[in-house]
Order: C-alpha cells, then sequence, then structure tokens
C-alpha cells in the first residue's frame, strides 16, 4: 500500500466529516422548539446531510480497506520478521462496551422518532460515556501490550495493531465532536445520522477485531 495514497484517503475522510459536521449544526436544525419541530424543518437539508455521511463512510471504507490489505499482504510476504501478536483481554471488554454505545444510541434514535426529548438525552449521553470508555480502554490494552515487551518497533504486526486501533479510534473521536452538538440541540437528523455512523463504527472495529484475532 502506498503511504500517499492513505495519507490523501485519511485527509479526504477528514475534510468530508468536518463538513458534515458543519452540516449537522447547521440551520435550520438550530431553530428552537420540540423534536417534531426540528424533524419537520430539517426534512429538506436532512438529504444533503445523508449524502455527506454516505461518502464519509465510503472514504472511511476506501481507508481501512487499504489498511487490511496492506496487513494481509505483509503478514503474508513477511521475511522472518513476522511475530504473531496475543491481543490484550481487555480488547474483549472494550468491544462490548462499544456493543453497548451503539445500543444506546440506537435507543436514542427510536426516541427521537417517538419525540421523547427525555429519552433522546438520556440515551445520547449513555452512549457517548461508553464510547468514551471504550476510547480509555485502548491505551490501557496498548500499555498491556509495553508491559508484555510489545512496542511499535518491535515488528510490523504489533506496528498494524497500534495503527489499526489508533486510526478507529480518531475516527470515534470526531464522532463523539458531532456527539456533543447533537446533545446541546437535540437535532432529530443529527441523532439519527450519529446513530447510523456508530453503528459503522461498530462493524468496522468488529471487522478488525477479527483480522487482529486472526493472526
Amino acid at each position: 500500500m502506498s503511504l500517499s495514497v492513505a495519507f490523501v484517503a485519511l485527509l479526504a475522510g477528514v475534510v468530508v466529516w468536518g463538513l458534515l459536521a458543519r452540516r449537522l449544526t447547521a440551520k435550520p436544525w438550530e431553530a428552537p422548539g420540540s423534536l417534531e419541530d426540528v424533524e419537520a424543518g430539517g426534512r429538506i437539508s436532512l438529504p444533503p446531510a445523508k449524502i455527506g455521511l454516505w461518502i464519509l463512510l465510503a472514504v472511511i471504507t476506501s481507508l481501512f480497506g487499504l489498511f487490511i490489505s496492506a496487513y494481509w499482504m505483509r503478514m503474508q510476504h513477511a521475511h522472518g520478521d513476522w511475530s504473531p501478536l496475543t491481543v490484550p483481554r481487555l480488547l474483549w471488554l472494550n468491544t462490548a462496551v462499544l456493543i453497548l454505545s451503539s445500543a444506546a444510541m440506537q435507543w436514542a434514535r427510536g426516541a427521537a422518532r417517538r419525540a421523547q426529548a427525555e429519552g433522546v438525552r438520556i440515551a445520547l449521553v449513555a452512549g457517548g460515556v461508553l464510547a468514551l470508555a471504550f476510547l480509555a480502554g485502548q491505551p490501557l490494552a496498548w500499555r498491556q501490550l509495553s508491559a508484555a515487551g510489545y512496542f511499535i518497533a518491535s515488528g510490523p504486526a504489533i506496528a498494524f495493531f497500534f495503527l489499526l486501533t489508533g486510526v478507529h479510534g480518531l475516527h470515534l473521536l470526531g464522532g463523539l465532536f458531532v456527539w456533543g452538538k447533537t446533545v446541546v440541540r437535540m437535532a432529530h437528523p443529527g441523532v439519527e445520522l450519529c446513530t447510523v455512523y456508530w453503528h459503522y463504527l461498530l462493524l468496522v472495529w468488529l471487522v478488525l477485531f477479527a483480522v487482529l484475532l486472526s493472526t
């Protein structure tokens, strides 16, 4: 994999995510009112936001596809420097936490459709807190590897581990930025699209976790 291609893909993802973040927090969703009013007012603006989200997901898919392809190619063409990595057990707990975070976001999505403002806020906060717990757990897993004698310069397998988990964490961190604005504004379209993004990042993580476990 060309590093320049990966960098361009990552940069494109950041740009598209920035534009989408502005779209999610722009008028008319900032207008005060009930969830029903916000939803009604946002019907015209929602399709472009959906398009922006799908473009973002396509870019992220391409990026992780490049990384995973490079991972498999490097493993298959190893010249005696590829050492199988023992995945920290903490990642199983982190995975469960991320699943719960995605479930909480789905709860918020359903509450928004039923115009249950309090339920939306509680579910959104729960989803965000669980996502933060997942992000906090990832460095702890890195420390477990370091304590076991695995460092980023120890070999290509551990380097890819840090790369894949780190880039995934950055995308989730970007999602939390929009999540925070959605919590403040309680915009139904923002809840809808954040939930889709959360489910997608959960799927990406499950794929990455399976790849790491397979080696």
